[in-house]
């Protein structure tokens, strides 16, 4: 999806909210009319009789007719393919959509060809009751037959166009590669690399630490606390940006230099879950300490590591040449000999075989073993090919 920054004037972005509250509204409608059907009553109304009621209801409330008809129409047709898509089970139950959380509608058809350059950086777009909205042309504008505006919790704009890229083609070269994904290190190649996703500064933190201190002290509903909300997200959306962008130049390095691309096969919504509570036997409406807040900082580090979204990436660019590898043994099994023992696992970061000695990265030694297929990789049961090692590449904050 092709993604550009749009910059609205001050009185076309309260028209654009405009329009977001009125597509939040038709999904909600159509949810809420969905949600409340049981097998003993009729079938739930489906897009045509939707849009019939829409008709009927734009002619009665005029806060509803001074919105656009695409757009709401456009909402009870995403809510349809979102229902398609959950009896399909390939994607989760539609949910309810919240103010602040999700600011976004999409055109359709012929309004969504009205697109002029301005000049070498910036176009603009013609949105429907809005006008023509600037944005920067950081990049070719596809040929696509919708857009989509949304408006993110920093309160940026931006204009999506629904394409799909043609994917990055095999270099030919037989060589495979296995990635092993991590905390410390973000991402370990089977040929040495090892690369960490940017995030915060120090400063950015100790920023982030103050302001959600703030937020702590600011009254519910007050103004204050918008502003403060605001500033957390805008930091949060700077590590959000920063991770995308790893995110992307590793994915297209990794599509380009080898054939095959081997990954650990994790459950990462699952990995993420919060610890269950554990009651008290001795002590009535008590609980036992669950480790939640260990937990908690495990799930933020997996998180801003980008391990879901790396895969993703490498699977839409690389595609039918991405791997997924049990990773069971992976960490404790030698490169070498094949010995695999708890004991080899010297620290987090250092591998040594208590068998044959040999001595390395933890992370390495288990990119390794995800590259032959197998934690057995020594008795070369799969026949892999490695590119020569190269110096590693430390991704730097910006």
């Amino acid at each position: 999806m092709s993604r550009f920054r749009m910059y609205p004037s001050g009185a076309q972005e309260p028209a654009l909210l405009r329009q977001c509250r009125h597509a939040r509204y038709m999904w909600n409608l159509a949810l809420e009319q969905w949600s409340m059907w049981t097998p003993d009553k009729a079938p739930a109304a489906r897009f045509v009789e939707q849009a019939r009621q829409l008709t009927e209801a734009r002619a009665e409330f005029g806060w509803l007719r001074a919105g656009s008809q695409t757009v709401q129409q456009q909402a009870l047709r995403d809510f349809a393919q979102a229902v398609k898509n959950f009896y399909a089970r390939t994607h989760r139950r539609p949910t309810w959509r919240k103010a602040g959380l999700h600011e976004g509608f999409r055109i359709v058809g012929s309004q969504a060809a009205r697109i002029e350059k301005l000049s070498r950086k910036w176009a603009r777009v013609l949105v429907p009751k809005v006008g023509w909205v600037r944005f920067r042309l950081s990049r070719a504008i596809p040929d696509a037959k919708s857009y989509r505006v949304t408006r993110d919790r920093a309160g940026r704009w931006h204009l999506a166009f629904a394409v799909v890229p043609a994917p990055i083609p095999a270099p030919g070269t037989g060589e495979v590669v296995g990635v092993d994904r991590g905390i410390t290190v973000s991402a370990a190649l089977s040929t040495g690399d090892r690369l960490t996703c940017p995030s915060l500064s120090d400063r950015e933190r100790e920023r982030l630490r103050h302001l959600q201190q703030r937020l702590a002290r600011c009254r519910r509903g007050s103004n204050r606390r918008l502003r403060v909300r605001a500033a957390i997200a805008r930091l949060y959306s700077r590590a959000r940006d920063r991770r995308k962008d790893w995110v992307e130049k590793i994915s297209t390095d990794l599509a380009r230099r080898f054939d095959v691309i081997r990954v650990e096969d994790l459950r990462i919504a699952q990995m993420t879950h919060r610890p269950r509570p554990k009651p008290d036997p001795d002590r009535r409406g008590g609980y036992l300490p669950n480790r939640r807040r260990a937990k908690a900082g495990l799930n933020r580090g997996i998180l801003a590591n980008g391990w879901g979204l790396l895969v993703q990436r490498l699977e839409h660019k690389a595609a039918g040449r991405v791997e997924k590898i049990n990773p069971a043994y992976t960490s404790r099994t030698c490169s070498v000999c094949g010995h695999c023992a708890p004991e080899n696992r010297e620290s987090q970061a250092v591998f040594r075989c208590v068998a044959c000695g040999h001595r390395a990265n933890a992370d390495v030694n288990a990119a390794v073993n995800i590259a032959a297929g197998r934690a057995v990789s020594a008795r070369r049961e799969t026949p892999v090919r490695v590119s020569p090692k190269r110096e590693p590449q430390h991704a730097t904050s910006v």
